[in-house]
């Protein structure tokens, strides 16, 4: 069995890095051989639950932009899985969750920068699904509930995404973080690990900071879609935390 992860995936910067953090994703791709991997990233955002169909290689996308020529000669080339991604269509349904089918849909940087950390051959079938960040918390839940027992057949689900993302908070050359973030993750932490869901939902209400850690919340929702396609699994953990550029969390999740 494989539990469900939340990984911070960083700035595209992180696919060159040598640091911790990588270090971390190395080591915790070589815990975890999934046969195969649903992907929820930040970096896609569609009204209407989205699955991606493609057949053969996935592109690579480069949704960025004034970062060194090196970064944009990395490619992630693994494959999709469209048997996968009927899967999921069918769970979405029977969970009476709206979904549809994209047959284009690559790899964004929310997932192909670190998982060449985790898998760097490229070598597990990959369907991503998109985020709606406008949902309530209890909608993103159930969205990661459909999903609840693919870790029982060595399917990792994972929430791409971090828990403190505010650009107007950026601290470029301070490094060590800001007290405020680390109080805002602290609280998450400990609902998470407890397992106190209805406190985590009302995050934006209860947790300290939450306005500023989360101004927008397309990255703090695949927090809830990988702890719902694993809830009633053993005791969830933090597996990482660190920061970059002051605010930025690096703080990952076991669920």
């Amino acid at each position: 069995m494989i539990p469900s992860l939340f990984i911070c995936h960083g700035s595209p910067l992180l696919a060159l890095d040598n640091s911790a953090y990588t270090q971390f994703l190395t080591e915790t791709g070589e815990r975890f051989k999934p046969k195969a991997i649903v992907m929820f990233s930040a970096h896609w955002e569609q009204k209407i639950t989205t699955i991606s169909f493609v057949e053969g290689t996935l592109q690579t996308i480069y949704d960025f932009g004034g970062f060194p020529d090196d970064l944009y000669q990395l490619t992630y080339p693994a494959q999709g899985s469209p048997e996968l991604a009927e899967r999921l269509e069918e769970r979405f349904r029977l969970h009476g969750i709206e979904s549809r089918r994209d047959y284009s849909r690559g790899l964004d940087h929310g997932s192909w920068v670190f998982l060449r950390h985790m898998y760097p051959e490229a070598d597990i079938p990959i369907v991503s699904v998109s985020v709606n960040p406008f949902l309530t918390p209890r909608e993103q839940l159930d969205i990661g509930l459909a999903l609840k027992g693919l870790g029982e057949e060595d399917i990792l689900v994972i929430g791409s995404g971090t828990t403190v993302h505010n650009f107007n908070e950026i601290k470029f050359n301070q490094p060590y973080p800001e007290q405020w973030a680390v109080e805002f993750d602290d609280w998450i932490e400990d609902k998470i690990v407890n397992r106190d869901m209805e406190a985590l939902l009302q995050y934006e209400q209860m947790a300290p900071h939450a306005r500023r850690a989360v101004p927008r919340a397309e990255h703090f929702v695949p927090l809830f879609h990988a702890y719902g396609s694993s809830y009633g699994a053993e005791k969830p953990k933090s597996i990482f935390k660190g920061y970059q550029f002051g605010t930025f969390s690096h703080i990952c999740f076991e669920m």
